[in-house]
């Protein structure tokens, strides 16, 4: 599946501070089928909105992904997501812990990948929010910019 890219809004300003982690995921394959696979979660301050998550190894073909870090967040809370981006936190009354995410691609292709939800919500907390505070992401914007973009583009 190739890689997708949401559209962004405001072109982020050029400094940036970044953080990943690498997790061990699950990518279900059918209902009582799925494989380990690595991944790397990535958020960098001068794209303050989105996450990319890349998938990494033998699944690497189904590319990096960019959606909203706030998506991610909220999902960890509830199911949320429309479109090419869903997510449904661990429901511990059906047995689940983890944070499953599904992708799917303009192909009609999707993938469903588990993650494990406390070190998503950790890292989250202790790394991204360090970095830039929800709430605070469109202070990072580089507006005037953006609006140069959309008025001579």
């Amino acid at each position: 599946m190739p890689a997708h890219h949401s559209a962004s809004g405001p072109r982020p300003r050029p400094e940036a501070t970044s953080t990943g982690i690498v997790l061990g995921a699950r990518l279900v394959l059918g209902e009582h089928e799925s494989v380990d696979v690595p991944v790397r979660f990535d958020y960098r301050s001068d794209d303050p909105l989105a996450v990319a998550l890349e998938f990494l190894g033998p699944a690497a073909e189904a590319g990096t992904w960019w959606f909203s870090r706030d998506l991610l967040w909220e999902g960890l809370q509830k199911p949320t997501g429309l479109g090419d981006v869903r997510i449904w936190p661990p429901c511990p009354c059906h047995g689940r812990t983890s944070l499953r995410v599904m992708l799917q691609g303009g192909d009609g292709g999707a993938v469903l990948v588990g993650l494990p939800a406390r070190q998503v919500r950790r890292w989250l907390r202790r790394e991204s929010f360090a970095l830039v505070p929800r709430g605070s992401e469109r202070s990072l914007l580089d507006w005037d910019g953006a609006l140069d973009a959309l008025t001579t583009g």
